[in-house]
């Protein structure tokens, strides 16, 4: 039988389809189908989610701004080797923001999922306009870690 197709790089495509399959980019919070893996709550609310992506391409999702930071602070290691740490940006739910470039806010008007009323925005610019309608106080990551990691102790 004549051979109709054939690939001269037949290993290309298996070899693109893996390498894609192991890629470290954030993949988009399941919202209502998936657990934070910090609380095991179900993740529904689109304004508040968060994901840590491993050095091995593995995501780990999170409900909410607070439960990425507690996860963060008890295991340090996993923070610093992971490709991803990732908020929702409050203005636009679609969008995941990396931790380093957000800007967090934390106001009583915007109660958050675990309560601890933290919220991130892309902008500086939508982090001020939150501070001046709801009386917001604005946080670094640092900050937020360190707020998460006092507010864990009374626990």
């Amino acid at each position: 039988m004549k051979q109709i197709f054939s690939l001269p790089y037949g290993w290309l495509v298996p070899a693109v389809l893996l390498l894609t399959a192991c890629s470290t980019e954030p993949k988009p919070v399941p919202y209502g189908n998936a657990n934070c893996t910090h609380c095991s709550m179900t993740i529904t609310d689109v304004r508040y989610g968060a994901e840590l992506v491993n050095d091995k391409g593995k995501p780990s999702f999170f409900d909410a701004v607070e439960c990425l930071a507690a996860y963060v602070n008890r295991k340090p290691e996993e923070g610093r080797k992971a490709s991803f740490l990732m908020v929702t940006d409050f203005s636009n739910p679609t969008e995941l923001i990396p931790v380093n470039s957000a800007h967090f806010v934390r106001s009583a008007a915007l109660p958050s999922p675990m309560g601890m009323n933290l919220l991130a925005v892309s902008t500086q610019e939508a982090a001020r306009k939150i501070q001046q309608e709801q009386g917001a106080e604005l946080l670094t990551w640092g900050q937020v870690l360190a707020i998460v990691k006092n507010d864990e102790k009374l626990h």
